[in-house]
């Protein structure tokens, strides 16, 4: 990083340091290795072709894909077409051995461990979560099935726009708290956190990122071990990953499932190979198939609790969240995992395409350049589909 004054655990989330931050996150936080196993790495093959002048429409205007790109402050950026790479680019400095922060796509990565568990009947989606942790009995979580918690529907109070920042204190992504009164750690707000407007399974939409992990303390009692060595076990070491990944955790200890995730670019792609795969890798299958697709097809009742909410788009009618994956078009097999500052996973079925985005936006939730990425991956793979 250039400059006098460099990244630290105080400033790394704020616009210019987490350029630098988001891809040395084991240097400023605390963090537990998800190891990659000593398989062997699965092999990209490559036919790269230049998509840089790849036009779209959007907002009334075309735009390259290198000024996509350029625009929402693109970090790394790879799309895996039939299983062969056709573009791979890094920006700034990153490279391929980089490991860089998912922000909240590491939800996505959190349901696919819940769905290896439940291929095995450990756990039902319908559990309740005092099933596994009676000790939240008679808290909010009382009465919340796992299933609520996987579609953002459970009945807790948080105000999206405040918790959505004081969780990242409340969590230690940096050592300097921000917010003054806030709980000491993640499992003590998951303890304390009040009751919602609406009851679990009811009403709107509402995303909420310490539900997250309580899924992450679920499956942690589930699998009787910390959740770095579950992931890395029961996933990460199955996928051909090349390089080990990381986690966050607070300073009890806790692993941060619902942003602090760290890997590759390459690695990631591999992660949304198996998922387009139909949760197979070669000839193993790593999380059921059925568990996988249960993020397409259409659900009205996901479909109707999106459309009341505040994150509703009037240009995807039929979006729904399902499974801590964002649905942009179900029947056709279109989804994309999403983090804070512009990360994103983008499975487009029709295409048999992945495309893996690593992003630093100086504003965490600019909305107009999630809209501009998600356009532009959109026409990218519909493109590849009709070719």
């Amino acid at each position: 990083m250039t400059g006098i004054v460099r990244a630290t655990a105080e400033n790394w989330l704020d616009p210019p340091y987490n350029r630098w931050g988001f891809r040395h996150v084991p240097e400023l936080a605390a963090t537990a290795p998800i190891s990659r196993g000593t398989g062997p790495v699965r092999e990209l093959p490559r036919a790269e072709r230049d998509l840089g002048g790849f036009e779209f429409a959007h907002a009334g205007r075309s735009l390259t894909l290198y000024k996509m790109l350029r625009n929402t402050l693109t970090d790394a950026f790879i799309v895996v077409h039939d299983g062969t790479v056709i573009c791979e680019q890094y920006f700034d400095g990153m490279t391929e051995t980089d490991t860089h922060l998912l922000m909240s796509c590491s939800k996505s990565l959190t349901s696919v461990l819940c769905g290896v568990f439940a291929g095995r009947d450990l756990v039902s989606a319908d559990d309740l979560v005092t099933d596994h942790l009676p000790e939240l009995t008679g808290t909010a979580w009382d009465g919340c099935r796992l299933q609520d918690i996987l579609d953002m529907r459970a009945g807790n109070a948080w105000n999206y726009d405040v918790d959505e920042y004081t969780i990242l204190d409340v969590s230690d992504y940096r050592t300097h708290r921000l917010h003054g009164s806030i709980p000491a750690d993640t499992a003590t707000w998951i303890r304390t956190v009040g009751r919602g407007e609406y009851g679990h399974g009811e009403g709107p939409f509402r995303y909420c990122s310490l539900a997250t992990d309580v899924l992450g303390w679920t499956l942690e009692r589930i699998g009787g071990a910390p959740f770095a060595e579950l992931f890395g076990r029961e996933v990460w070491s199955r996928i051909g990953a090349e390089h080990d990944a990381a986690i966050m955790v607070d300073r009890s200890g806790f692993a941060i499932v619902e942003g602090g995730i760290c890997t590759t670019l390459r690695d990631l792609a591999r992660f949304g190979l198996m998922c387009l795969d139909d949760g197979r890798v070669g000839g193993e299958q790593i999380v059921p198939a059925g568990w996988v697709a249960r993020v397409r097809g259409r659900h009205d009742d996901l479909i109707e609790a999106f459309r009341s909410s505040t994150a509703a788009d009037p240009g995807r009618p039929d979006a729904f969240y399902h499974d801590k994956w964002w649905v942009h078009d179900g029947e056709r097999g279109v989804y994309a995992a999403m983090g804070m500052n512009g990360q994103s996973i983008f499975i487009h079925r029709p295409s048999r395409t992945v495309i893996v985005k690593f992003s630093t936006f100086a504003d965490a939730l600019d909305d107009a350049r999630f809209a501009l990425q998600d356009a532009g991956m959109m026409a990218l793979g519909d493109a590849l589909a009709d070719a």
